[in-house]
Order: structure tokens, then sequence, then C-alpha cells
């Protein structure tokens, strides 16, 4: 006779979230990297312009998939940084949108007279927002130690710099700070997909002869 265990360790759902919220954070780190590599070399062109201004779009649910598998061990900070941290990158990801996708395409002069009024202020707001979440949502990661070392401390310190770096003109400072950016994503990426395979294994039954 033989009976069936399955340990109640993680649930199927937080596994598939974990590997859809991986597979994007390794499409956004791309989507990041990949275009400066180029750009160190050829300057701002449409086809790396489009990638980085769809990049922040599919970091949302690899945001949310970190939260998710770092929960058991984290408390009221963590989700306050988790929240603060989802409307920065909404408030950036629409500005790196607007700038390499619309901005773009103008004409100085036209950009000149574009970016008036409030609209600088509100660009470092989203910028100052983004960088405040993304500070606190390293340290949580970091507190909670869940994910790898130094991409949590790259995610606290090089992605709040990045917010505001990046607007400066191209160069290989910029150009290297995208590509850091893209491996610290890629790296968590990883992480939560090795997790999520992990309890994938732990969960799954037993068979055990009696």
């Amino acid at each position: 006779m033989s009976s069936s265990l399955t340990p109640p360790i993680a649930s199927p759902v937080t596994s598939s979230t974990s590997r859809v919220g991986a597979l994007c954070g390794v499409l956004a780190g791309l989507l990041i990297a990949l275009p400066a590599l180029v750009e160190a070399f050829t300057g701002e062109t449409t086809a790396t312009s489009v990638p980085l201004g769809l990049s922040p779009a599919f970091a949302l649910p690899l945001l949310t998939a970190l939260q998710l598998r770092q929960r058991p061990a984290t408390g009221r900070f963590a989700e306050v940084a988790h929240i603060v941290n989802l409307i920065g990158l909404g408030l950036f990801g629409a500005a790196a949108f607007a700038s390499n996708l619309v901005l773009f395409y103008f004409d100085d002069h036209v950009i000149d007279e574009v970016l008036t009024g409030p609209t600088i202020p509100a660009l470092i707001g989203c910028a100052a927002v983004f960088a405040v979440g993304c500070a606190l949502f390293g340290a949580a990661m970091i507190r909670a130690r869940v994910f790898p070392a130094i991409p949590a401390w790259g995610y606290a310190v090089v992605l709040p710099l990045f917010a505001f770096l990046t607007g400066l003109s191209d160069s290989l400072l910029t150009s290297g700070l995208h590509i850091l950016v893209g491996a610290i994503l890629i790296w968590l990426s990883a992480a939560l997909w090795r997790m999520a395979r992990d309890a994938q294994h732990a969960t799954s039954p037993a068979r055990v002869s009696v």
C-alpha cells in the first residue's frame, strides 16, 4: 500500500507568480542593458529608445513577485516600501516612456517649449519618488535577507542614482549605469526563479511506500 504526502510549504500560485515576475524582470533588465550597450558606440537611436521606453512596464511584475516571495520574512516597513516603489516606478516609467518615445522625435526648440511650466518639476518629482521607493525597497530586501546581498544593495543604492543621472546627456557613465541597473534586475530575477523552482520541487507530492 502507498500513501501520498504533500508538505504545505508554498502554493502553486506563488511559484507561478514568481516565475512570471522573474521572466518579466529578465526582460526588463535586457531592455535596459542591451540598448545602453549599443548606445555606448552609436548614440541614441530609434532602435534603442523604444526598448528603453518600454522596460519599466516589465519591472512592475518583478517588483510584486519580489515582495510576495520575501513577505514571510518582512513586516510593515517592506509593505510600505513596496507601495512607494510601485508608485515611483509607475511615475518614472511614464516619464521614461515620454522621454524615449515622444520627446525623442521632437526638434530641440520644440522640446525647449514643451519643457516649461510645471513639466520639469513634475519630472523631478517622479524621479524623486522612484529614488525613495527604490532605496526603501532595497533596504527591505537587505533586512529580509531572502535575496542575494549584492543585488539587494545595488537596488538600494544604484537605482536611486539612476533615477537622477539618467537625465544627463548620453555618455559612457550613463550607458554604464544602464547596464549596471539591467544586471541588478537580471540577478534578482535569477534568484527569484531559483526560489520558485525549489519551492515547486518541495511541494511536489512524494510517494512513500508502506
